[in-house]
């Protein structure tokens, strides 16, 4: 019998980029549409969701599991997959890469982008 592999799907970050200051001098950003590959994609766990709309009044709908090597920016980002948007809350997780054995090491939460 053989043994499949886990394997991620691809999603799209949008990276910002100063692009300015508007009339009253609040930063204005540009969001440039990037491919990350091999991203999982999970149900949040119970504690994740208690945990996440408490923290910030935004209820968890889905966990990313980041492959290992990834330096994209995750904070405060919006994602896209399955023909919908998704916004990151919080700060990802982050594990030590040579103690996880699988080729995922970062977490980031994100809800339904309105």
């Amino acid at each position: 019998m053989a043994i499949s592999r886990l394997k991620g799907i691809p999603v799209t970050l949008y990276e910002k980029t100063l692009t300015g200051y508007d009339a009253a001098n609040r930063p204005v950003y540009t969001e440039t549409p990037v491919t990350v590959e091999n991203v999982l994609i999970g149900q949040p766990s119970t504690e994740d969701i208690t945990s996440g709309y408490n923290l910030s009044g935004k209820q968890i709908d889905y966990v990313l599991a980041i492959p290992k090597g990834d330096t994209h920016e995750w904070v405060d980002r919006t994602v896209e997959f399955r023909g919908a948007k998704f916004r990151t809350v919080g700060v990802p997780t982050q594990g030590i890469e040579s103690l996880i054995p699988l080729d995922w090491n970062k977490k980031v939460k994100v809800t339904a982008y309105e």
